[in-house]
């Protein structure tokens, strides 16, 4: 379980295929590999993925995850190279505060960036904050009943909240903040997204598409 709080940027340093159904990835983090078991849980840009080797390195660690079919069919996995920076962010642990929302890491599809507005914004004496931007993503049509105005939704591991929809479009807002931890400073129009709907949504929809079967 997760919140969406980024809490470290990695980058992708090997990428290998088996066969086509298992991609193993080797990531550089600034984590404390003294803190990182065997079989932990890390999200990486969305996706939940399991520790499978983890070393200590200059600056950190180097970890090691498997993504399977599932993951390879639902997520940008199958795009990341050697390279790739990506958000990273541990397991919730009880008593830990939860800033963003219920996060499970488990990506219900693919978006796309479509539009994308930046906000200049300045302090009371004219000092700048940083660069705001509006992002409008296309989510698929399956899950644009999912996505709601003023919720909550995960965008590469990220928790942001719904300022407009429309149709399967909504649009979110990036702080100065968001863009500078994150790998939001790197997206562009036509970048794809890991999608996760907010949970609550999820079993709503289930719930009501119960009853109207008669269940």
């Amino acid at each position: 379980m997760f919140t969406g709080i980024v809490t470290d940027v990695g980058e992708v340093v090997a990428v290998e295929d088996f066969q086509g159904t298992l991609r193993r990835l080797r990531i550089h983090s600034s984590y404390d590999p003294a803190g990182i078991a065997l079989g932990a849980s890390i999200a990486c840009s969305g996706p939940c993925l399991t520790v499978v080797a983890v070393g200590p390195r200059e600056g950190g660690c180097w970890f090691e995850v498997d993504c399977a079919a599932e993951t390879l069919a639902r997520t940008t996995v199958p795009r990341w190279q050697v390279g790739t920076r990506i958000n990273l962010e541990r397991a919730l642990k009880i008593g830990d505060e939860l800033g963003g929302h219920i996060v499970t890491g488990h990506v219900d599809g693919i978006g796309e960036i479509i539009g994308w507005d930046d906000i200049t914004a300045s302090g009371a004496e004219g000092d700048p904050w940083g660069p705001s931007a509006r992002v409008t993503v296309r989510a698929p049509r399956a899950l644009a009943p999912f996505i709601a105005e003023k919720g909550s939704v995960t965008l590469d591991g990220t928790s942001l909240t719904v300022n407009s929809v429309t149709d399967d479009t909504f649009s979110v807002l990036l702080i100065p903040h968001t863009i500078a931890v994150t790998t939001w400073g790197d997206r562009k129009v036509g970048d794809a997204l890991n999608l996760e709907v907010d949970l609550m949504a999820r079993y709503a929809a289930r719930l009501a598409e119960a009853r109207a079967a008669g269940y």
